[in-house]
């Protein structure tokens, strides 16, 4: 296996690859300071994407190179079952940390909006903004390991205060 420090992100392509798109641009700017190892520069898709089983082979082949993953919590995350929840399982069984990204602003777990395989797993939820999530890409995944099972994080009022002067939306 390679060495781990790739983010592996995980979105509803079709309703919200604006804000993956965002991230990538947050990456590129150098105004901002927000950084991240994609994991999906690895591996590109060939034309057999259209192959369900070669999909989850590839994505497959990303995640042994992850050392986070971020959820995109859009709209309609919770409904789509055929590859998200199937990368949210993958990622759970893998012990991967997740980053739960509100996109409406929410900065703690999303009832409505979060999928049920994530309600009652450590995961820290956040709001999207680059100051706020790339806190949770320095800091989650080496609390993630000594937090208890079960219990959804966000972090507090406080640390978004302390990061609001520079916050980036």
């Amino acid at each position: 296996m390679g060495y781990r420090n790739k983010t592996y992100v995980i979105f509803d392509g079709d309703k919200d690859m604006w804000a993956y798109a965002y991230m990538k641009g947050w990456k590129q700017s150098e105004h901002i300071d927000f950084d991240f190892y994609d994991a999906h520069d690895l591996k590109p898709l060939t034309p057999r994407a259209e192959d369900e089983q070669y999909i989850k082979a590839r994505l497959r082949e990303r995640f042994q190179n992850t050392i986070q993953t971020i959820v995109l919590i859009g709209e309609n995350t919770k409904n789509l079952f055929r590859f998200v929840r199937w990368e949210i399982e993958t990622a759970q069984s893998l012990r991967v940390p997740v980053i739960a990204v509100n996109l409406n602003g929410k900065r703690q777990i999303d009832s409505d909006r979060c999928p049920a395989i994530l309600r009652d797993y450590t995961a820290v939820h956040v709001s999207f903004n680059a100051r706020i999530i790339q806190r949770a890409m320095d800091s989650f995944s080496n609390e993630y390991k000594s937090l208890p099972a079960g219990s959804p994080r966000h972090y507090s009022d406080e640390v978004y205060r302390t990061l609001e002067g520079t916050c980036i939306r």
